[in-house]
């Protein structure tokens, strides 16, 4: 019994709580149709859309409010427009801004079903034209008077380069300068006016002319890699006692640069270079000081001794041996050269030949190793021995024919030194030195005892200097 009374209380308060679950439910339902019926007849005359007119917001707005907001707007309109150099701005006057009011608005709103209010957190939010003119010859007036598009406010943009710094190319950063481009201005202005807007950046809408290259540009990059390769090149010239070093203070100012990120060496430069160096170290012709057996110190001319470089091969050695990428010691291409590559280019290794004293030494090292009376030129009949300069000897030859107009004679040594003048044995003579040569002498050629120039051309090389004075 007691059981079934606890069973019909349960019973009781479960048709309790379920009559008010039923209520609350109503309840509910009941206010979610009344919010519905009242979102229904206010969006049928407001807009529920996200969605912008003239860059004012359009949601729970009406027709005549966004109207108003947009003469309102229209009246007081300005934009400020910034740059790299600060602000400016352009106001609805300078631009004849006006709102011509089509029905836009009006077409907008019949458009919108105000049944689906509740899902306007989904509807569009796009921006929606309305008819807003303005004079655009006005407007590109009021751009091209901007300060900023002014020439004289305005700088190019540079772009990067290389540049020689403390011995190697260094990448030389690109500048933004401030040019705009005035048509992508205009364009960005007129579109910002047109969409309401209240403030632009220029900054933001690639409005200014740019550098083409860049500091990371990557064939910029590998340019400067390349040419400072050549940078640690050095080429030493040797010229015995003394050097001439291409490095990079000299090779830097061979580089040219072209289009596409390519280079080369200036040819011409290079030149230039090699001109300077033979004109300081050539000796093939020019005057130079010697000092006799005696001590004396004469200067002689002329001859055809010496060291004469060969300047467009030399020139063409040198480019390669930049290129190549090697540092190394040579010599120049030459196209005469001598014995000693000093800058005294006689050096310790030569023929003496005084004409005054008719006589002969040949040095070795240094060292004389002959000393000889000799017969030279008849200075009587015109034949005088070339003298006053140095001249370089032409060959070596054993057993060998003199011939001319009167004569036809077999010598043992011969030494050319100046076309058929040279020095060689006289075994006809039975003295030498003295005036000899004055009324008796050779035809231009030194005579020179036997045993003396077997010496002599013992010693003397092709190439050896012969001093006459």
């Amino acid at each position: 019994m007691i059981q079934q009374t606890r069973l019909r209380q349960e019973l009781k308060k479960q048709r309790q709580r379920d009559s008010v679950i039923r209520k609350v439910i109503l309840i509910v339902i009941l206010v979610i149709a009344a919010v519905y019926a009242a979102g229904c007849l206010f969006y049928s005359s407001h807009f529920y859309v996200g969605g912008t007119v003239f860059g004012i917001g359009m949601r729970n707005q009406t027709v005549e409010s966004l109207k108003e907001q947009i003469r309102e707007k229209i009246d007081g309109y300005q934009l400020t427009v910034t740059t790299r150099d600060g602000e400016e701005e352009i106001t609805a006057d300078q631009i004849s801004l006006d709102y011509d009011d089509q029905g836009e608005i009006d077409a907008l709103l019949e458009e919108q079903n105000a049944a689906l209010w509740f899902l306007m957190f989904a509807a569009d939010v796009g921006d929606y034209e309305v008819d807003v003119t303005m004079d655009e010859g006005m407007l590109g007036d009021a751009v091209s008077s901007l300060s900023c598009m002014q020439e004289e406010n305005m700088t190019d943009p540079t772009d990067a380069y290389l540049d020689y710094e403390d011995g190697v190319f260094v990448i030389r950063e690109e500048t933004c300068g401030n040019r705009l481009v005035y048509d992508t201005v205009y364009s960005v202005i007129r579109d910002a006016v047109y969409d309401g807007l209240s403030a632009i950046s220029l900054e933001d809408f690639s409005c200014y002319a740019e550098p083409e290259i860049t500091q990371d540009e990557e064939a910029l990059v590998e340019e400067c890699e390349q040419v400072n390769s050549l940078l640690g090149v050095e080429i030493t010239y040797d010229f015995s006692d003394r050097t001439m070093v291409v490095d990079s203070s000299v090779i830097e100012g061979w580089i040219v640069f072209g289009e596409d990120y390519t280079w080369e060496l200036d040819e011409d430069a290079v030149a230039d270079y090699v001109y300077e160096m033979a004109y300081e170290t050539d000796t093939f012709g020019l005057s130079r000081t010697f000092t006799t057996h005696d001590g004396s110190v004469i200067t002689l001319k002329g001859g055809d001794y010496g060291w004469c470089i060969n300047q467009s091969e030399t020139t063409e050695q040198l480019i390669g041996l930049v290129e190549a990428g090697e540092s190394v010691t040579v010599e120049p291409v030459y196209r005469y050269s001598g014995i000693c590559r000093d800058t005294n280019d006689i050096g310790d290794s030569y023929v003496e030949i005084s004409i005054s004293e008719q006589t002969m030494w040949v040095y070795s090292d240094g060292e004389c190793v002959v000393s000889t009376p000799v017969v030279t030129g008849n200075s009587s009949r015109g034949y005088d021995t070339p003298s006053g300069g140095v001249w370089a000897v032409d060959a070596r030859i054993t057993d060998y024919t003199l011939s001319g107009q009167d004569y036809n004679t077999q010598v043992n040594y011969w030494l050319p030194f100046n076309g058929n003048v040279g020095i060689h044995d006289a075994t006809w003579r039975s003295s030498f030195g003295g005036d000899i040569y004055k009324t008796s002498g050779s035809h231009g050629c030194i005579n020179t005892p036997l045993d003396a120039m077997k010496i002599v051309y013992e010693n003397v090389q092709i190439g050896y200097p012969v001093v006459v004075y």
